[in-house]
């Protein structure tokens, strides 16, 4: 992974993303996806002692025990506060809790499936773009905006309809009301809302304006290529 000038500190918000090399799909289907889900749980904990391929392959109650095991011996290196996974990229909303937490947690889990994909696949070579994205929050208002961005994803982008969303298995925004089942801290979200039905009517009311401005953003990016 190529080296980051400009530190991510400990304590700081970012929106961090990254998308696969040439929009090559690499969620194509449940099985996917869900190695990517349990992939980034796994690897949000700093140097866990057995590498994400062989962990998965334990049996399901010795992998119950070792992940309490991990739960309770090692640091998260990064607290997540929302995520959206799309067929050829993802989004996340991380807090970094160590020194070059995002960095060691995003190389991780782009390394870690990005073997389980050319594997499967049959394949070779790179599967994301090199640097991920990493974008400081600055201000309570933009952090809102990221956090209805990110759970927005699969509506802005046509992959849904606004009333599916809350359906969307891909995306902490399905996790709402049942917070206690994810691995997303979702309480610095809810210090700016009364309510979770609070916070969802904020995603819902701007769903076709954030249509409407995915719209006109590959307009313009169709206009830069003819120039």
């Amino acid at each position: 992974m190529p080296y980051r000038k400009t530190p991510l500190v400990a304590g700081q918000f970012y929106h961090v993303f990254n998308r696969s090399i040439a929009r090559l799909p690499i969620f194509q289907n449940k099985r996917e996806y869900e190695r990517m889900i349990r992939t980034i749980n796994y690897y949000r904990y700093s140097n866990p002692p057995l590498r994400f391929s062989f962990f998965d392959r334990l049996p399901v109650d010795k992998k119950e025990d070792f992940l309490k095991e991990l739960k309770n011996t090692k640091i998260p290196m990064v607290e997540i506060i929302s995520y959206c996974l799309m067929p050829n990229h993802f989004h996340f909303l991380l807090r970094p809790l160590a020194d070059f937490g995002v960095s060691h947690f995003i190389r991780n889990i782009q390394h870690s499936y990005s073997k389980y994909f050319n594997t499967k696949n049959d394949r070779s070579g790179s599967l994301f773009q090199g640097m991920f994205k990493a974008v400081l929050i600055e201000t309570d208002e933009q952090f809102i905006h990221v956090c209805r961005y990110i759970h927005l994803n699969p509506v802005s982008s046509y992959l849904i309809e606004i009333d599916d969303l809350k359906n969307y298995p891909w995306s902490s925004f399905k996790d709402l009301e049942n917070s206690d089942s994810t691995f997303v801290n979702f309480q610095p979200i809810m210090e700016h809302f009364k309510s979770v039905e609070a916070y969802r009517k904020f995603v819902f009311d701007q769903a076709d304006y954030q249509r409407a401005l995915e719209g006109i953003k590959h307009l313009i990016i169709e206009q830069e290529k003819q120039k």
